[in-house]
């Protein structure tokens, strides 16, 4: 589900591998991300992240099979599956170490959630992007609170609702990635982002990201409770019943 690897200079690459899914967020994702997380931030010998994804995609968001089996079952397996989702991203927002985002290919939904939790973020230029959640009748949640922190209210407001697919030009005004560049540049323009970390010492890094996160946007418990709950909430509604229906369905949403 994941591949793991640290070269000599500490640059872990923490790369999403499920390409023939999109690299779509599974249970078994979720929780290969998450032991990651706590395998990185225990390294002292890790001074970079780079995370990516295999194949075209870098994420598709969730799995929308994992969604159906969260939404059929009971409120206890409801709110384990969410919570593991919020884990894996506070998780990964609150490593020690910086985290560069490589964005070879589209990002949707959870996929835009990743890229707003790495440090800086660079895409391909042909990479579409999109928070297509209410299209079938849920909402961007667990990834709400680190989507609004990196892109702000007003530039949230642009697309956090729509659904609209966007290309990496617009990605960049929204603030989501740094840069976007050819697919031939990626890797020079993500290695250039690397560098000057090689140069600093690790515990200052650390130190002055934690003070950056205390303050900026405030993501803490209660924060990460209500978008756990928003999650539920949508799960259980019937819009959103009909929705993931219609996806596999193969036909529109009663909405459209």
């Amino acid at each position: 589900m994941i591949d793991l690897t640290v070269d000599g200079r500490g640059v872990a690459t923490l790369a999403l591998a499920r390409p023939e899914k999109h690299n779509a967020l599974s249970q078994a994702l979720i929780d290969a991300v998450r032991k990651a997380t706590d395998r990185i931030a225990a390294d002292r010998g890790v001074r970079v992240v780079v995370l990516t994804g295999r194949g075209v995609s870098f994420c598709a968001g969730g799995d929308l099979g994992w969604m159906r089996d969260q939404m059929a079952g009971d409120a206890v397996m409801k709110r384990a599956a969410a919570r593991s989702l919020a884990d894996m991203l506070g998780a990964l927002n609150t490593l020690p170490q910086p985290v560069i985002g490589r964005l070879q290919g589209n990002a949707f939904g959870g996929g835009v959630g990743l890229a707003c939790v790495c440090d800086v973020a660079i895409a391909t230029d042909h990479a579409k992007f999109g928070l297509t959640e209410t299209k079938l009748g849920l909402i961007p949640a667990t990834i709400g609170p680190y989507v609004l922190a990196r892109m702000g209210e007003a530039h949230a407001r642009r697309v956090f609702m729509s659904a609209r697919v966007f290309d990496a030009a617009e990605a960049v005004t929204l603030g989501i990635v740094a840069k976007a560049v050819p697919a031939s540049a990626l890797d020079a323009a993500v290695a250039a982002e690397v560098a000057p970390y090689l140069s600093c010492a690790p515990g200052a890094v650390a130190a002055a990201k934690a003070l950056a996160r205390s303050l900026g946007p405030v993501i803490d418990p209660a924060t990460v409770a209500r978008s756990v709950d928003a999650l539920i909430a949508r799960w259980e509604s019937d819009e959103a019943a009909q929705g993931i229906a219609a996806f596999f369905g193969k036909k529109p949403a009663p909405w459209a």
